[in-house]
């Protein structure tokens, strides 16, 4: 299909102008073609910043016209104003051609679509992410669900602790060693959960809030120990477009959620080199959670999405990991640790399934307490 006919078709798709074969149709197309989804994600992410544009702009007219009259008046009286109508969709029809020929060569999609989006909304901040640890009030209802209550002898959660925050975690050396986000730890101990329920207690070792990660070590009599860790942490930058997926508990302490998506950039938000761009549906809870690639190499860590947009979420890139490593090394507290990180992945040339059944055993729901 011609980029023109594509594009074309992505705008009635989007604008539901698609019959519902047509709909199904398309919908299989983009589920099975990594590249018209990204180009669909991409075209959504442009008519919301347009429409956002036309918003404000709107509002800058509205606000003058207002003025403008009540200064010709001299007071305050009933204004009957005409709104400016803005169509996004004709500003895109009247120059879809020219961008769908620039857009036959690689990549320009998605630099355009971000140049847009800094150019549109300079006002872009720390304020448009939102970290992905849990809250409160939905860990408490995750005890109570287990039967877990605050307090209780069944929880490993120190009588009169209050809980502060919870996330996601993997281990990356079979001692019991995990890596969540800094954020996640927000309280002075932690606990942890594994994929059955079981809760183990655990010692905060070190956070690094610049680059968002932080160090557990399991320190329970109940944990069992792994002969091997099956999956190897890349020290290289991942490709762009390359497929993704991940595993964490954005529902509850025990329930294990499977995601999948791809690496939309190669750098986080507004260019931060320390994190990739990922298009995967991330919700609060997978703080913390590994990214993997298809042959079950690590390859970052998610930490936050974009509020205002479906499916946008960033990760510190995997290569952080060995920086913290690297560091906890040469720290005279902590270069005792004997940290071993597993320089291969048996995983490579099993099926999605299969890797998701080994995997599952080294996930950990996180809870944060002080």
């Amino acid at each position: 299909m011609e980029d023109i006919q594509l594009l074309e078709t992505i705008e009635r798709y989007l604008s539901g102008e698609m019959s519902s074969e047509e709909m199904i149709q398309f919908e299989l197309t983009r589920k099975n073609t990594s590249e018209i989804d990204q180009m669909v994600v991409e075209h959504k992410l442009f008519l919301h910043q347009m429409e956002a544009y036309a918003q404000r702009k709107n509002v800058q007219q509205t606000s003058q016209q207002t003025f403008n009259h009540l200064l010709a008046e001299g007071e305050w009286s009933p204004i009957e104003l005409e709104l400016p109508k803005y169509k996004v969709i004709q500003l895109w029809t009247k120059y879809k051609k020219t961008i769908a020929i620039a857009a036959s060569f690689g990549g320009f999609i998605a630099i355009f679509t971000s140049l847009l989006v800094m150019y549109l909304s300079p006002s872009l901040n720390g304020s448009q992410l939102l970290q992905l640890s849990k809250a409160v009030d939905v860990i408490k209802k995750n005890q109570q669900a287990q039967g877990h209550l605050l307090n209780e002898v069944k929880s490993k959660v120190p009588e009169n602790a209050k809980l502060i925050s919870g996330g996601s975690g993997f281990l990356i050396d079979t001692k019991g060693f995990i890596i969540t986000n800094a954020h996640v730890l927000k309280g002075d101990g932690a606990i942890v959960i594994d994929s059955k329920g079981q809760e183990l207690n655990a010692t905060i070792i070190y956070s690094d809030i610049n680059n968002d990660l932080a160090l557990l070590k399991i320190e329970d009599k109940d944990y069992i120990q792994p002969k091997s860790i099956p999956y190897s942490i890349r020290h290289k930058i991942s490709d762009l477009g390359e497929e993704i997926f991940t595993l964490g508990f954005p529902r509850n302490d025990y329930d294990i959620v499977y995601g999948k998506g791809y690496l939309s950039a190669q750098t986080g938000y507004e260019g931060d080199s320390n994190s990739y761009q990922i298009q995967i549906s991330a919700n609060p809870g997978y703080s913390g959670a590994p990214i993997f690639n298809s042959k079950g190499e690590l390859i970052g860590v998610i930490s936050t999405r974009q509020k205002l947009i479906e499916g946008v979420a960033f990760a510190v890139k995997s290569t952080k990991i060995f920086e913290v490593i690297n560091e906890l090394k040469n720290d005279k507290k902590t270069k005792n640790l004997n940290l071993k990180l597993s320089k291969y992945t048996s995983l490579n040339s099993a099926g999605r399934k299969a890797q998701l059944e080994q995997l599952k055993n080294y996930m950990f729901s996180i809870r944060s307490f002080n």
